[in-house]
C-alpha cells in the first residue's frame, strides 16, 4: 500500500492552469519545483500543498475534501490546507505548503514556504504545524507545570508532539520499559515481518527530532509505581517523575497460552519480539500460527513471504467472522489457501511436543516454529494500584480523564463512551490510540475536547489484499454487500437497526473515508452524552 515513487505527473502547476476550468472543491494534482504538489479550490481561496501523505505516501488527490483540510484515502490522516499541518494521526509529519497567485484566470504555485515562517507560536487548535525547535520552559508560563507519559507507543507519542504543535513548552517525559520505543508497531506483522521493510523505516521519528522538541524519552525503564497524592512516579533504576498531568498509555500484553510445551510459542508485540521470530524463520521450513486473528493471519502472511509453510490452528469455523462476518472471513481465508496456508479450524493446539504441534484431536502438525495470536490484555497493574477507576480497561469520561483529576488514559487501556453508539468502547486500533493520544494534549491545556472520532483500521495480506475499516460495531442486523468479492472490489456494511453502522472495504479506499465523513456527520445532530465518570480534584 506504500507508494515512494518520486515520478512528477500531471500540470507543472508553477507554469499555472486556468482557474475557470478548476471547480470548487477540485483537486489537481500536478507538481511545481520538482515536487509533487496538490491545487486546491476552496472557494474563495486557492490552497498547495505537498500531494502525498506523509505516512505511507498516498495519494492526496484520491482523498476527500473536508472544509479547508484534505483526508488521505489510505489510512485517514487529516492535513489543513492552509499551513500542510497534520491535524490528526496517523501522520505526524507536516506537508510542504506553498504560496499561490491568481491572474487573468491562470492560477500558479508561485513558491515554497518556509517552515520557519509558519511554525511560529500562533496557533490554533488541531491546526498547527509542528515547532523546528522548542523554546523550553523548566517551569511553564502556561498549561501544568510538566507532563509525564507512561507508554511511548501510538498514543503516549501522540500525546508528546500534540502538546508541542499546541505551544506547551513545558517538561514532557516518555517513560516505556520497550528499549526501541517509539516505533511503528503496526509494521511488525506487515512489511518488515515479511521483510519488505528495512529496520530504520519503523522509528516514528529520529532520535534528533524528540532532542529538538525537548521531549524526554526514558527507553528501557519501567515505572514501578504512580503516587497520585504526591504527583510522583516511581522508577525502576530509582528514579522519580513529579508531573503536573499524567498520561497512562500502557497499551497490552499478548494473552500466552499455558499448555505443555509452551514455551517455545513466540508472541509478537514488541520489535524485540518481531526481530527473535525472524530470527527463527531463518532456516525453518514449517511454521503453526496460533489464532486467526487479524495479527496472527498477518503473521501467516509474512512468514508465508518468506518462504515457509504455513499452518494456521483455531477454534471458530471462519476466519474473522466475529469481526466481519462469515462472507469477508472466507474471502481472507481463500487468499491465504491460494498462497499455500493450511487451515486447521475448529481446532485448538493442547501441546508442544519436539517439532510439533499436538491438536485436539491427537493429530500431529509440523512445526519448526510456533506464533500465536489469540488476543491481548490491557495493562492496568499500575491504574489498579493507584486507585484508578476499572471497567473491563482503564475507565475514562468522554474528555479521555480517568477519577482523578490531571490523569488520563488513552490507547489499548482507555475504556471510553463512544459518542457514537452511546455504550463503553475498548478499542484495540492504532489509530484510535495516537487520536486519543492528541485528544489527551489538548485536553491537559484545558481545552476541553470530546474524543468523537469514528474508529479505523487496517488489515494487510500479502500484496493481493488489504482491508479497511470504519466504524465499530460488535453485532449486527443485516450485512450489505456493494460490489464483488471474488473479485477483491467491495464495500460491506453492517448495519443495525437499519443503519450503517460500521463499513469493510477492499481496493475502496475513497468510498470508506466518505463512510466515514458520514458517520461523524451522524454525530453533529446528536447531542453528547452526559459524562460518565466522575472525576475526584477536578
Amino acid at each position: 500500500m506504500s507508494d515512494h515513487s518520486d515520478e512528477l505527473t500531471g500540470p507543472d502547476l508553477a507554469e499555472g492552469i486556468q482557474a475557470s476550468t478548476i471547480g470548487p472543491g477540485q483537486l489537481v494534482a500536478g507538481h511545481a519545483f520538482g515536487e509533487p504538489v496538490l491545487l486546491v479550490h476552496v472557494e474563495p481561496n486557492w490552497f498547495a500543498v505537498g500531494a502525498k501523505c506523509t505516512h505511507y505516501s498516498a495519494p492526496l488527490d484520491q482523498g476527500v475534501l473536508v472544509s479547508d483540510t484534505i483526508r488521505c484515502p489510505w489510512h485517514h490522516a487529516c492535513f489543513n490546507l492552509r499551513n500542510g499541518a497534520a491535524s490528526r494521526a496517523p501522520a505526524l509529519n507536516d506537508l510542504p505548503s506553498y504560496d499561490v497567485a491568481v491572474e487573468n484566470d491562470i492560477v500558479r504555485v508561485t513558491g515554497k514556504r518556509d517552515p520557519g515562517q509558519l511554525k511560529g507560536e500562533a496557533h490554533r487548535t488541531q491546526a498547527s504545524r509542528a515547532p523546528e525547535k522548542v523554546l523550553f520552559e523548566r517551569i511553564p508560563v502556561t498549561g501544568p507545570k510538566s507532563v509525564v507519559i507512561v507508554g511511548a507507543g501510538a498514543a503516549g507519542n501522540a500525546c508528546a508532539e500534540m502538546l508541542r504543535r499546541e505551544a506547551y513548552r513545558g517538561p514532557i517525559t516518555l517513560i516505556d520499559p520497550d528499549p526501541d520505543a517509539p516505533y511503528d508497531r503496526p509494521n511488525l506483522s506487515k512489511d518488515y515481518l515479511a521483510g519488505n521493510a528495512p529496520e530504520e523505516w519503523l522509528p516514528l521519528h529520529p532520535k534528533d527530532f524528540y532532542e529538538a522538541q525537548h521531549i524526554e524519552i526514558l527507553a528501557g525503564v519501567e515505572v514501578l509505581r504512580i503516587d497520585t497524592g504526591s504527583k510522583t512516579v516511581h522508577l525502576n533504576d530509582g528514579g522519580t517523575r513529579e508531573y503536573g498531568c499524567l498520561l497512562i498509555a500502557t497499551g497490552a500484553t499478548p494473552i500466552r497460552l499455558d499448555i505443555p510445551g509452551g514455551e517455545r510459542i513466540q508472541y509478537l508485540r514488541s520489535l524485540r519480539d518481531c526481530r527473535a521470530i525472524i530470527q527463527k524463520a531463518d532456516g525453518a521450513k514449517n511454521a503453526v500460527v496460533i489464532g486467526a486473528s487479524f495479527i496472527g493471519l498477518e503473521v501467516a502472511a509474512s512468514l508465508v513471504t518468506r518462504g515457509l509453510h504455513v499452518t494456521v490452528v483455531a477454534p471458530e469455523k471462519t476466519p474473522l467472522e466475529r469481526a466481519l462476518g462469515p462472507e469477508l472471513g472466507n474471502l481472507v481465508k481463500s487468499v491465504h489457501e491460494q498462497k499455500g496456508v493450511d487451515f486447521r479450524l475448529g481446532h485448538t493446539v493442547k501441546s508442544i511436543e519436539g517439532n510439533a504441534a499436538i491438536l485436539d484431536d491427537g493429530s500431529r502438525v509440523d512445526a519448526d516454529m510456533i506464533v500465536a495470536g489469540v488476543g491481548v490484555r490491557p495493562n492496568l497493574s499500575l491504574a489498579q494500584a493507584a486507585g484508578l477507576s476499572l471497567d473491563n480497561g482503564l475507565a475514562v469520561n468522554e474528555f479521555l480523564e480517568t477519577s482523578v483529576s490531571g490523569v488520563f488514559a488513552a490507547g489499548d487501556v482507555a475504556r471510553w463512551p463512544d459518542a457514537y453508539s452511546d455504550a463503553r468502547l475498548r478499542v484495540e486500533h492504532w489509530v484510535v490510540a495516537e487520536r486519543q493520544g492528541q485528544v489527551v494534549a489538548r485536553n491537559m491545556l484545558g481545552h476541553r475536547e470530546r474524543f468523537d472520532d469514528i474508529p479505523y483500521f487496517w488489515s494487510a495480506h500479502y500484496d493481493e489484499l488489504s482491508i479497511a475499516y470504519t466504524g465499530h460495531v460488535d453485532k449486527w442486523d443485516e450485512v450489505r454487500i456493494d460490489g464483488d468479492l471474488a473479485q477483491m472490489d467491495c464495500a460491506v456494511s453492517y448495519m443495525v437497526s437499519g443503519k450503517r453502522r460500521a463499513m469493510a472495504t477492499i481496493n475502496r479506499d475513497r468510498q470508506n473515508l466518505q463512510v466515514e465523513v458520514e458517520l461523524e456527520t451522524e454525530l453533529l445532530f446528536k447531542p453528547p452524552p452526559l459524562a460518565t465518570l466522575e472525576v475526584q480534584g477536578a
